[in-house]
Order: structure tokens, then sequence, then C-alpha cells
């Protein structure tokens, strides 16, 4: 069956291109050349990939009807070649066993209910020694009014992702968080006076915050941060 996706946070992040080029960055050590993003929304994300050269083959999976149409339009000018494959499905429906080099997820698996079981179905589709790469929204005290409503059954912590990734049967690579300026941003615009983002607030932290913090971060590793970024490998 069909989903329909209600928030507007896919949207809006349309308008972060120096946000996800950060994330991308952090995930190229390990970007194979055989590939699954699951949960690509609007495809903006899928784009950035195809725009790396380093893809062969690009499966982007949506679920929802609605963003998958919007999927197919962002990638119109690839979706029919042989080096992209866009599908409105779930991960757990297909049959991908040892397929992939690297597999993404961006912003999807909070949204998932069972996501130890998901983590088992990105297990089973990756070749040995291939990579899982994550980014949740991290620490529960910044759950919002707009987690809930654009469909976010949690934010995550540190040491449990970490369990929970390596009860899935990987090795862990990397975790640490990601983008500490934008805790205090986000705790006050989505807590305290239960905003609800947009392409106006989204592209404004995206100039002025993410091109400093993008050259900051990495040197520092956070203690603390918005979001968590994982990297994960399928045992040899």
């Amino acid at each position: 069956m069909s989903q329909v996706y209600l928030g507007k946070d896919l949207e809006a992040m349309s308008f972060a291109p120096n946000y996800h080029q950060w994330i991308l960055k952090e995930f190229m050590p390990y970007l194979g050349t055989q590939v699954a993003e699951v949960g690509a929304g609007t495809g903006n994300f899928s784009q950035l990939l195809l725009q790396t050269g380093v893809l062969q083959k690009l499966v982007a999976l949506e679920p929802s009807g609605n963003m998958f149409e919007k999927l197919q339009e962002g990638l119109k000018s690839a979706v029919q070649s042989e080096q992209v494959e866009a599908k409105q499905a779930f991960f757990g429906d297909c049959n991908y066993d040892g397929c992939f080099d690297t597999v993404f997820y961006i912003n999807v698996l909070e949204h998932i209910q069972n996501d130890a079981q998901e983590l088992h179905y990105v297990k089973q589709s990756l070749k040995p020694g291939g990579h899982l790469c994550l980014f949740v929204p991290a620490l529960s005290y910044l759950y919002s009014e707009l987690d809930k409503q654009v469909g976010h059954v949690r934010r995550y912590h540190k040491n449990p992702l970490k369990e929970l990734v390596i009860q899935a049967g990987f090795k862990l690579i990397n975790i640490k968080y990601f983008d500490i300026l934008g805790i205090l941003p986000w705790y006050i615009a989505f807590v305290l006076l239960k905003q609800t983002t947009n392409s106006t607030n989204v592209s404004l932290y995206d100039k002025l915050a993410v091109p400093v913090m993008s050259r900051i971060e990495p040197r520092l590793i956070p203690p603390i941060g918005k979001n968590l970024l994982v990297v994960a490998q399928k045992p040899l």
C-alpha cells in the first residue's frame, strides 16, 4: 500500500544544498559503485550521489506515493538510464541480497518503528565489506511537535544507537554527533516555540552557519550534536 508523506521537512531541506554536501563529504570515503538510498524523498541527496561520478548503479527507494512522484521528477534526467532505478517500495519488500557496496539512510531510520529489523535488511543487501551510512536526528529532549508531525518515531542517543548497529551484526567504523550549533536554534524554534520548518529558515541556516561549521566541526569532534552520523561495515 502506498503511503502519503504529510510532513514538509523534505521539501524545506531542498533549500539546504550546503548541509547535504557536508553530509556527503563525511561519507565519501565509504562510497562504492553499487549504491542504494533508502527513503530517497524528493531525490536531493540522490542527485548529489550521482554527481560524484563514482556510481555505476543507484537504487533510490521511496515508499511514499507523493514523495515518489517528486523523486521521479528530480531524477528524470537519469531515471531512464541503466545507472538509476527509482522504486516505490519499502526496503524490506525488495530482494537485494548481497547487491550493494553502500546503503544510505539520510534522515530515514527515525521514521521506522522496527529499526532493528530494518538494519537486518540492510545487512542482507550489502556485499561482504560493504558499508551502511546512517544519518539520524539526535537527542530525545529535542523531540518536538515538528518531529511528531513529520512521522519521527524517535530521536537517537549515541550509545543506544551504537548498540543497535552492533547487535544487527555490523562492525562499527565511526559514530559521532553532528551539527552542535544546530541544537540551540532547534530547541528554541521547535521545542519551545513549536514552530514548523520552512524554506526561509532552512536556507538562512544553510547559507550562514553550515559553511563555517562544516570546516570547524570535523576538527573538533563535538561531544553532542543535533544529529548522529554512523558508518558501519558488513563483516567480510
